[in-house]
C-alpha cells in the first residue's frame, strides 16, 4: 500500500544543473561574440556608413548624398550602433540556435523517429528501439535510450515490485530531460530581451535626434523647414532599426520556442510509450499518466 501511495504522489526529482562543459561553452559563446559585434557595428558605422563618399563635399560633417541612405543612416547618431549590434545579435543567436536545435533533432524528422520507436515497443523490440536511438543521435534519442537503457535494467531487477521499476523508468526520462531542456534553451534570453530592449533604444535615439534637431533650429533663430525635415528624418532611423531588429527577435524567439515545444511533445510521447509497454509486459498499467 506504501509503495502504491509513494507512485502516486507523483515526486518529480530535482532537476539536475546544466553540465558544467555546456553551461561554460554557452556563457564563452555569448561573451565572445557580444563585444565582437559591438566592434564589427563600430567599424561598420566609422568606415561604411561614414564614408566620406556617401556625404556632400566628401566630408561627413555635412549632410548625406540625396538618396545616399548609407550616409542617412549614418546621420542618426551614436545610438545607430548599438542599435547595428543588437541587430547583429539577434542574427547570430538565431542562426546559432537553428543549428543547435537542428542538431538536437538527430538525422532524421523527429516524428518518423518516434514512429519507429513506438513500433519496436509494440512488438517488445527493446534492442531494436535502442538501435534506432543510436541511428537517430540528437537530444530527443538520447533521452529515449536513456529510458530504454532503465528498461532493460528494470526488467532484469528482481528486487523491486512493478511499481517502483515503473517510477525508476520514469524519474530516469525525467532526468534525462532536465539535462537536455537546458542546452536547447540556452541564448533564448538574449533573443527575448533584445525583442524588448531593441524598440526602446531605437526610442531614445529618436528622443536624442529630436532634441539636437530642434536645438540646432533654435540657434539658428530663422525657422528652416527643410532643417528641420532633414533632422526629423535622421532621427526616426533609430526608430526604424529598433523596431526591425525587435521584430526580427520576436519572431525568432517564438519561432525556436514551438520547435523546442515539439521535441519537448516528442519525448513526452516516447517516454509514455515505454512506460505503457513496461506495464503491459510485466503486469496492470501503471496508476498515473506519465508526464516529463
Amino acid at each position: 500500500m506504501e509503495q502504491k501511495n509513494a507512485l502516486n504522489k507523483n515526486v518529480r526529482p530535482a532537476a539536475p544543473a546544466a553540465p558544467k562543459g555546456e553551461a561554460k561553452g554557452g556563457s564563452a559563446f555569448a561573451a565572445i561574440v557580444i563585444p565582437l559585434a559591438f566592434v564589427v557595428s563600430i567599424i561598420i558605422f566609422n568606415f561604411v556608413l561614414g564614408n566620406p563618399g556617401n556625404f556632400v563635399g566628401n566630408d561627413n560633417a555635412n549632410a548625406a548624398l540625396p538618396g545616399n541612405y548609407l550616409g542617412t543612416v549614418y546621420k542618426g547618431g551614436v545610438i545607430v550602433p548599438i542599435l547595428m549590434t543588437l541587430f547583429l545579435l539577434v542574427l547570430t543567436f538565431s542562426i546559432e540556435r537553428f543549428l543547435t536545435i537542428s542538431k538536437a533533432k538527430g538525422s532524421k524528422g523527429v516524428e518518423s523517429f518516434v514512429r519507429t520507436v513506438r513500433q519496436k515497443l509494440n512488438v517488445n523490440d527493446i534492442t531494436g528501439a535502442i538501435a534506432a536511438c543510436d541511428q537517430q543521435k540528437g537530444s530527443v534519442a538520447a533521452v529515449v535510450k536513456s529510458g530504454l537503457l532503465k528498461y532493460q535494467e528494470m526488467a532484469r531487477e528482481r528486487g523491486l515490485d512493478k511499481d517502483q521499476k515503473i517510477l525508476a523508468i520514469q524519474k530516469e526520462i525525467e532526468e534525462s530531460t532536465t539535462l537536455e531542456l537546458p542546452m536547447l534553451e540556452k541564448n533564448l534570453v538574449i533573443l527575448s530581451t533584445i525583442a524588448s530592449v531593441s524598440t526602446l533604444v531605437g526610442l531614445l535615439g529618436t528622443v536624442f535626434g529630436m532634441i539636437k534637431a530642434f536645438s540646432a533650429l533654435a540657434q539658428a533663430g530663422n525657422p528652416d523647414a527643410v532643417a528641420l525635415a532633414e533632422g526629423i528624418s535622421e532621427a526616426l532611423i533609430n526608430t526604424a532599426i529598433g523596431i526591425a531588429g525587435s521584430a526580427i527577435a520576436i519572431i525568432a524567439y517564438n519561432y525556436f520556442t514551438s520547435k523546442i515545444d515539439e521535441l519537448t511533445y516528442s519525448i513526452d510521447e516516447a517516454g509514455f510509450s515505454i512506460i505503457q509497454t513496461f506495464a503491459a509486459q510485466h503486469g496492470e498499467k501503471p496508476t498515473e499518466t506519465y508526464s516529463a
